[in-house]
Order: C-alpha cells, then structure tokens, then sequence
C-alpha cells in the first residue's frame, strides 16, 4: 500500500530563503537594536559577583556595550547574568526567576562555578547550571577578569544581531470573557 507521500511528492521550501527583502532589512535593524539594549539581571551568589561590579565600573565600563542598566526585577530584563555558586537549594529560584524573564531571553554563566560547579564537587552545589536552564554564553575563569567577560558579551552580542527576528507575532491571543459576559451567560 503506497502512502500520500510516495503518490504526490512534496515541495518544501527553507524559510530563510523565502524572507523577502524588506523581512531581511527590518531583521538587520531588529538584531542591531537588540544588540546594543541588553537589560541584564545579574544573579549573583558568590566571589565572582566583585569581579561583575568591576566590569559596571568606569574603568571596564559595560555601558559601551550596551548593558549599563541592571534590572532588578526578572520581567524587565532580557539577560540573565547568573555570576557564582549555585546551591541547589537556589536551583528552584533561579529557575523561577528565568522563567520570569521577557522574550527573547539570553543566559550567561559567568564563572567556572556557574559553568560546572567549580572545585565544589558535593551533594550541595548544581553542577553547572546549564542542567536547570540554557545557557548562551559561558565565561570560564575563577574569578574572570573583566576582559574576559567584555568577550562574552561581545559573543553573546553577535549571536543577538544574528538571529532572525519576525516582524510580528503571528499567533492569535485568545480573548477572555469580560464582566459582564460571564453575569449574562448565568
């Protein structure tokens, strides 16, 4: 018994090369904008969290790159900086607090604790925190120097300005019921 597709073959085509020109152009736009306004949420729990103030102080100074700002609350930021030691009590939180987070959203682990655990190799630490959430970018060090974590970021940057970005959210939100709907309907 021959199937559908063994009768009428199939055309597909690859979404990147059905994207008109002026997609591509608001694209470009998109990733540039995006790149340089990074709102980040830095999660920070040990030793490393003196190594990130000195990266937002003046002499490194993040802001040219377009991450001055931290956030403190996860539904303003678009960047997770989990920077130390996760306990894997806190691997509930910080799980919660990526969730949290706004769309698009990017990770950083930032230190070899963050990355996988560190010399703590015990009951007690998540060994990676790549195990909970995914991660973007890793910046190895114990602690890393601020060069290092510049470097990240100017990853983490261009995997952002080459993404392909949609220009509209094509999905149809549901309506809910108002007040009055649901009083008439009894």
């Amino acid at each position: 018994m021959a199937s559908d597709t063994d009768i009428a073959p199939i055309l597909t085509t690859r979404r990147d090369e059905a994207t008109g020109f002026f997609q591509k152009v608001v694209s470009k736009g998109l990733g540039w904008a995006r790149k340089y306004s990074l709102f980040t949420y830095p999660f920070a729990t040990a030793c490393c969290g003196m190594e990130y103030m000195s990266v937002a102080a003046s002499r490194y100074d993040i802001s040219r790159f377009g991450a001055e700002f931290p956030r403190f609350s996860p539904r303003q930021a678009d960047l997770l900086m989990v920077v130390g030691t996760i306990n894997l009590k806190q691997a509930p939180i910080l799980k919660r607090v990526y969730e949290q987070m706004t769309e698009p959203k990017w990770v950083v682990s930032f230190g070899v604790c963050a990355s996988s655990g560190g010399f703590y190799d015990n009951y007690a630490v998540l060994q990676g925190i790549d195990r909970i959430i995914p991660v973007d970018v890793y910046i190895p060090g114990c602690p890393p120097r601020p060069e290092q974590v510049l470097d990240g970021l100017m990853l983490l940057q261009d995997k952002i300005q080459n993404e392909k970005h949609s220009l509209g959210n094509k999905q149809k939100i549901p309506e809910r019921p108002g007040y009055r709907d649901i009083v008439l309907s009894k």
